[in-house]
């Protein structure tokens, strides 16, 4: 039996907006369209670790940038940005990559390259995230998660050779959108697989969202969260306790804010912005700390 989508996850993922936002940074800073797998670093030899991993620091000043990159504001000292984008110097940077499901503008390439590794319906069209329109990667077999974890792996080797410390690993929760045909335990062995690549690759590896997921944090080795709106689902104890407090929140109204100002403010790394994570310098940008 499969748990259903909270309310939390349900409207958090219900923003068309952002996902349009996001689409156009991918197009903007070369996205996906030209082929999801081209132009990142090739295979690693995984028996080599780039180097000690660094686990970013607690109750640091965060901002989250998949948006679009600009420079940091004062007081900032950890960056979160889209893959394609160059990590933030002189700050600790996160790398954002949507791992369990293909970005809004990339269904033509999957379907065209990877068909098998998109999860189907009955009738054998791709099983859509309709509120972002992003297809879900089949994850329900080992076969089909090892051919992903190729793709996606070099995508996260990409990001350790631009220089990036962490990355966060997107759409951990697309069981909750696959009617039925995945489940925790297919996300789970994915997960792990991906959190290892990013370890040999020197990097810390961060759950994103998911709170009904951070009791199997050790089966996934997950390092850290990336959480969105936990003040305002007061879902924030839950992460904090299943990660010692690395936790980086992004809060989008001024409810959620206040809440998680007040009662982990003082603990975890939290952040106010737009829920189009638009640059600065743009109409509609904000941006606060606790």
């Amino acid at each position: 039996m499969h748990a259903p989508a909270s309310p939390a996850s349900r409207e958090r993922r219900s923003v068309p907006a952002r996902a349009a936002a996001l689409a156009l940074a991918a197009v903007l800073l070369g996205g996906c369209a030209a082929g999801e797998d081209s132009g990142d670093a090739g295979e690693r030899d995984r028996g080599k670790a780039a180097g000690e991993v660094r686990l970013p620091p607690v109750h640091a000043g965060f901002d989250y940038q998949i948006g679009g990159p600009y420079s940091p504001p004062e007081g900032v000292r950890v960056v979160s940005r889209d893959r394609k984008a160059e990590p933030a110097a002189g700050h600790y940077s996160v790398c954002y990559v949507n791992a369990f499901q293909a970005q809004p503008n990339a269904l033509e390439w999957w379907d065209e390259h990877h068909p098998r590794l998109l999860l189907r319906d009955d009738e054998g069209e791709p099983v859509m995230d309709t509120d972002w329109d992003e297809a879900i990667f089949d994850t329900s077999s080992a076969g089909r998660r090892a051919e992903l974890a190729r793709i996606v792996g070099r995508w996260i080797d990409g990001c350790a050779d631009k220089g990036y410390q962490a990355v966060e690993l997107d759409n951990l929760d697309s069981y909750e959108r696959s009617d039925d045909r995945l489940d925790h335990a297919d996300n789970v062995a994915f997960a792990k697989l991906l959190t290892r690549r990013a370890h040999d690759s020197g990097m810390a590896a961060g759950q994103k969202n998911a709170a009904d997921m951070v009791g199997r944090r050790k089966a996934m080795g997950f390092d850290f969260a990336v959480t969105e709106q936990c003040g305002q689902y007061k879902e924030c104890e839950q992460y904090a306790k299943a990660y010692d407090d690395r936790v980086l929140d992004v809060e989008y109204d001024a409810k959620g804010m206040a809440n998680a100002c007040r009662t982990w403010g003082d603990r975890l790394s939290v952040v106010r912005r737009d829920l189009d994570v638009k640059p600065r310098g743009e109409k509609g940008y904000v941006f606060a700390h606790c």
